[in-house]
């Protein structure tokens, strides 16, 4: 679940679905424990401004702290990302959801101290709502980056901003569909609906919505049936995330022993070969892939033609096929020449259909590692000619 990247729309409607209502969920309590929100922090900024102008000094403490807070929880989010990413750990986003889930897990315990309907006061007061804003914070910058920027899960005025931008976008593609194509039947026209970026767009800002909503109606009903368990859901809900990420393995890149070195077969400085095998220290029905786009900033800029072996993978769904395709696009977009060998015609149409199809150059498709080889060497003398 949390891949290195979010790349299709099916991915980051997951992430905004099975997050957007922790924010949503935790906002929403602090408003009934502590009277205040936690999760954006727009409003709060102009409180602030006018705290200070009319000189309610308390005020503008509490706005500071908060705020502080906020930033303090993506700044963390940052550094457990980056740290991850500098000492290649597997999943770099496992540390900050296991930090969000601590901070949230103290959240709990506190409101549990309240008595039912009760509001926190004193110390409690600033700890929890300090708490929940570092959580929001942390939650709100883990994702972004995950998403690439384009998901939002603690805060709706940007997503609804989208919204307004996406839904005049979508109708004039609906009234140019209609003046430049005859009458479509409609089975036809909702598959084409289905398929379109702006209504694909519009179906992913809806889901943060509603998933933001519905946490904060499931909120709600638990502070009133179950206040002093009421944050158990969402802490058991991370929890389960993080141990489903890493139970899950994840399959390693390993350089070929049969080309290159003194007992391999001789090939072009220019060319590598590297095979993607499961990782055999950890058994599991399915194994995810690893950090691809990571791995090729790391490859020597001297290997211009990258033959990877996929022979040993027998599955490849959807989100397999979509980070293939961004290490496809990064690697064009370097200059060098990715050669994909061991894919059946069976996983070529699968990728295709997960939308990978338009980076996929079929002549750089082999069905072994004989033709990959082949295929890199014909580029190897090609290449000069090029440049």
């Amino acid at each position: 679940m949390l891949v290195s990247q979010a790349h299709s729309f099916t991915q980051q409607a997951r992430l905004a679905i099975t997050l957007a209502w922790v924010a949503g969920y935790t906002n929403i309590l602090t408003v009934l424990t502590c009277g205040e929100v936690t999760s954006h922090v727009s409003g709060r900024v102009s409180q602030w401004g006018l705290d200070v102008f009319e000189g309610r000094w308390s005020l503008t403490l509490l706005a500071s702290f908060l705020l502080l807070a906020f930033i303090a929880g993506a700044t963390l989010s940052a550094f457990c990302t980056e740290t991850g990413r500098r000492r290649g750990w597997e999943s770099i986003y496992v540390l900050p959801m296991a930090v969000q889930a601590a901070l949230l897990g103290g959240f709990a315990i506190l409101a549990s101290t309240l008595a039912p309907g009760g509001l926190a006061t004193g110390w409690v007061f600033y700890a929890m709502t300090g708490l929940a804003s570092l959580a929001m914070g942390l939650q709100n910058a883990t994702i972004t980056r995950i998403s690439g920027g384009v998901v939002r899960t603690t805060h709706m005025t940007g997503v609804f901003t989208d919204l307004g931008l996406e839904t005049v976008q979508f109708f004039y593609w609906l009234r140019d569909r209609r003046r430049d194509s005859p009458p479509l039947p409609a089975q036809a026209l909702i598959h084409s609906v289905r398929v379109h970026p702006t209504a694909l767009r519009l179906m992913l800002l809806a889901s943060v919505v509603g998933s933001f909503a519905l946490g904060a109606g499931l909120g709600a009903a638990a502070h009133d049936h179950v206040s002093a368990w009421a944050m158990l859901l969402p802490v058991s809900f991370l929890l389960w995330i993080i141990v489903h990420d890493i139970r899950v393995p994840i399959c390693e890149i390993e350089p070929s022993e049969a080309f290159g070195g003194a007992s391999g077969m001789s090939l072009p400085e220019s060319i590598a070969v590297f095979h993607l095998r499961k990782d055999k220290g950890r058994r599991g029905k399915s194994q995810r892939l690893p950090d691809l786009l990571r791995w090729c900033e790391r490859l020597p800029p001297e290997r211009r033609i990258v033959i990877l072996d996929l022979g040993d993978v027998s599955v490849l769904d959807e989100n397999a096929a979509l980070e293939l395709r961004a290490l496809m696009k990064q690697s064009a977009a370097r200059g060098r020449r990715l050669v994909i060998s061991g894919l059946s015609g069976e996983q070529y149409r699968a990728m295709c259909q997960a939308g990978a199809g338009d980076a996929l150059d079929p002549t750089n498709v082999c069905p072994d590692l004989e033709l990959a080889i082949a295929r890199g060497l014909a580029l190897a003398e090609l290449r000069p000619r090029e440049e």
